[in-house]
């Protein structure tokens, strides 16, 4: 009989790579700041706990339930901390805790909300939304870069094949891509200087030829390496280009309801959904309610560029108190379920989407995760 193969660990490092999956962090916002806060990428995980706030409670039951991975949709570390400490009031303390227990600490957040399925659609999904529109869309990370060369006419193919041959060039299943495109060079050098074409201290004009072609970023140390070494001049002149991928669906969500209602109508639907207690509106509670404008957390002033008017109702977390005069001046309505009711709801269907995506690795939501509003 053969002998039986050791069963690999889930390491935090894999985990980090099928959160990612699920939320690229390049769909984060710019002032964020999500993946992984604390923890020892090569360690071992067999259980992950999601929660919304990862508070003192939390870390208790991530304790308790032998738990390795936290993943926290709000980052418990946002700015830069100098100690971490224990005992502490402060989020450092938390932090502390999880690392002295060997639990790693991740966070989604804004990556979450601009992710399909995250907790923008989760929302728009409850509200009875059909077909979504974010209310931006953002480049994706590609991973690659444009690699432009100027080289003598007739070294063209020479310098191009160097720079396939160390990786440059593929789109697709294509290789050996190239664009060229001939032109005139100029240069000067100096007294010390010994050009390939022409004499030191003479102004020169060269027939060359522009050489551009994709690289993966992985690969971009040995292109320029063998584009250095392939050509002739001292100095070879070459840009580097970042590249943006294709436009991906950003943060909130915009699209009209498959079955109009009224705003009472909808904010009965979606405490029912939600649990939220803690709901306020702005606007006629028996107004009619088309097309809904949904932003978990706190929605900003940005909403009003999306030119919000009668029959848009926007559903967030929490709106500011001018924020709420601005969308009544408008005709329009809004339902403010609270910052946390808003977000907890994408935890239940992404703990089953992870869990499904991980052999041998439990996905729990947490049941010490609570809104720290309470109702009377």
């Amino acid at each position: 009989m053969g002998k039986r193969r050791a069963k690999v660990a889930t390491t935090v490092g894999d985990v980090c790579a099928v959160m990612e999956r699920a939320a690229p962090l390049g769909l984060a916002q710019d002032w964020d700041n999500v993946g992984l806060l604390a923890g020892d990428r090569n360690a071992a995980v067999e259980r992950v706990l999601m929660c919304i706030d990862m508070t003192g409670a939390v870390v208790d039951e991530a304790i308790r339930k032998r738990v390795q991975f936290v993943m926290a949709y709000h980052p418990v570390l946002f700015k830069a901390v100098s100690r971490l400490t224990w005992p502490s009031d402060e989020t450092d303390g938390l932090v502390f805790r999880c690392v002295a227990n060997g639990i790693a600490v991740y966070s989604m957040h804004t990556a979450l909300d601009a992710a399909e399925g995250g907790t923008n659609d989760v929302l728009a999904d409850m509200c009875g939304v059909g077909e979504t529109e974010p209310f931006e869309y953002v480049g994706g990370e590609s991973g690659k870069v444009k690699v432009v060369v100027f080289v003598p006419e007739g070294e063209a193919d020479a310098v191009a094949g160097a720079m396939f041959e160390a990786g440059a060039g593929w789109i697709g299943d294509y290789e050996r891509c190239s664009f060229r495109i001939p032109g005139t060079g100029t240069f000067l050098g100096g007294e010390e200087t010994e050009p390939a074409i022409g004499l030191a201290g003479r102004y020169e004009t060269v027939k060359e030829v522009r050489v551009e072609m994709v690289v993966k970023r992985r690969d971009l140390p040995a292109v320029v390496e063998a584009l250095r070494t392939a050509h002739s001049y001292e100095e070879p002149a070459f840009d580097v280009y970042p590249l943006v991928g294709e436009p991906v669906r950003g943060i909130g969500r915009v699209g009209t309801l498959t079955k109009a209602t009224t705003l009472k109508g909808l904010v009965r639907k979606l405490k029912r959904a939600t649990g939220a207690v803690n709901v306020q509106t702005v606007g006629d509670v028996d107004g009619a309610a088309k097309r809904v404008v949904v932003c978990v957390g706190a929605a900003g002033s940005w909403l009003f560029a999306l030119g919000i008017g009668a029959g848009d109702v926007v559903v967030t977390g929490e709106i500011r108190h001018h924020d709420a005069l601005a969308i009544a001046r408008r005709g329009a309505s809004a339902i403010a379920l609270g910052h946390w009711a808003s977000e907890r709801p994408v935890l239940a269907p992404l703990a089953e989407l992870l869990g499904g995506m991980m052999d041998g690795v439990r996905v729990d939501v947490s049941e010490a995760d609570c809104d720290p509003f309470g109702a009377v």
